[in-house]
């Protein structure tokens, strides 16, 4: 996961997709390099050419508070990139995290099995879905029936990505941010290491779009999907911290008041009762449909 120099290699992707018009800098004929050069970064931040050179380099890897901010209004960076900047330059205190998601608390699970109308999963900072209730797991049985349970495996990988969200690039793209907002200081996780590995080394797209260092967390959005039983589904999800457990996120799902998505998810609701319960030990076990899935 840029192990070897992830603070410079996010320097770079931002200085080459941050527009010298919106920065600020006058226009000076043809540019041999895409968005800021590295002297013009250095001039707004207030730092020399030569320490920023060394910066993206991974020849000083120690930036302080005060210059990892500078660093930051120069690229226009939001609230959760410059926190990821932080991260990566380690001026923020390292939070306390174990390397996986851990076991999902039943108080969740009863809560979260109470919700007979609304899909909901827990996720890690991976984007593996440790748990779901029953109408979570019917949404996204098409990725659970495969044996995968990794949001980014699955958009990268799985054949049938492409037809569940109709909206594939926006949602590959705001995956990865959100793997790199959640992942930004798990560089010593061997797990997330061996995913990026994984899903560099199989897909183009995943590489293209991963070597753009873009983040933002899962917070609130809205996502057309459409599913092999129900249908098209444009569905609106928030995005809530674990307070027990920092790792983890309850993702949920709502359809807009008496549209045609609520309909759906209504009608996917009654496969969804023939599902048990989610498991209260032990985190995530997979449960499929019942009956076999039409051919498409």
């Amino acid at each position: 996961m840029d192990s070897a120099n992830p603070l410079g290699r996010f320097l770079r992707a931002r200085r080459e997709t941050t527009s010298p018009f919106r920065a600020g800098q006058p226009w000076s004929g043809r540019r041999r390099t895409p968005g800021l050069r590295r002297e013009e970064v250095a001039q707004l931040s207030g730092v020399s050419t030569d320490y920023y050179t060394r910066l993206e380099q991974g020849r000083e890897r120690r930036p302080s508070a005060q210059v990892v901010d500078a660093l930051a209004r120069a690229f226009g960076l939001n609230h959760e990139e410059t926190a990821h900047l932080h991260r990566l330059a380690r001026t923020a205190r390292p939070p306390v995290r174990r390397r996986g998601g851990g076991t999902v608390g039943p108080s969740l699970l009863r809560l979260m099995d109470g919700w007979h109308h609304t899909p909901a999963l827990v996720l890690d900072r991976r984007l593996d879905v440790l748990a779901g209730n029953r109408l979570g797991r019917a949404l996204f049985a098409g990725m659970l029936d495969q044996g995968e349970t990794n949001l980014v495996r699955f958009t990268f990988l799985s054949p049938d990505a492409r037809d569940f969200y109709p909206e594939w690039e926006r949602v590959a793209r705001s995956t990865l941010a959100a793997l790199r907002a959640g992942g930004g200081d798990l560089t010593d996780d061997p797990e997330l290491t061996e995913l990026v590995g994984e899903l560099s080394l199989k897909s183009q797209e995943f590489r293209g779009l991963w070597a753009r260092h873009d983040v933002r967390g899962k917070a609130h959005e809205a996502k057309s999907l459409h599913h092999h039983q129900v249908g098209e589904l444009t569905l609106t999800y928030d995005s809530f911290t674990v307070d027990s457990a920092r790792d983890q996120q309850l993702v949920v799902y709502q359809a807009e008041s008496g549209s045609v998505s609520e309909q759906a998810l209504a009608l996917l609701g009654t496969v969804a009762a023939d599902l048990p319960a989610a498991p209260a030990v032990d985190g995530w076990v997979r449960q499929t449909l019942p009956g076999p899935r039409p051919q498409s």
